[in-house]
């Protein structure tokens, strides 16, 4: 099995980022705002998502172990 450890700041950050994600592609779905407002919006919110999904991925991918070869 393989484990990866976590700190609290950590997985605020994971949950953060995708709910930035999920906001902005929200965001460009949705009918509330201009057509021009909603893209910029959108773009802005996926960008930030995905930008800050790459560092923390190889953070936590980075930690991830095998649980046999340590026990």
């Amino acid at each position: 099995m393989i484990t990866t450890e976590l700190r609290l700041p950590e997985l605020v950050l994971v949950a953060a980022t995708r709910g930035l994600l999920g906001a902005g592609v929200g965001l460009l779905v949705a009918d509330k705002l201009s057509d021009k407002d909603r893209r910029n919006v959108g773009r802005v919110l996926v960008a930030i998502g995905v930008l800050t999904t790459i560092p923390l991925a190889k953070m936590v991918l980075g930690r991830r172990r095998d649980a046999r070869a340590s026990g």
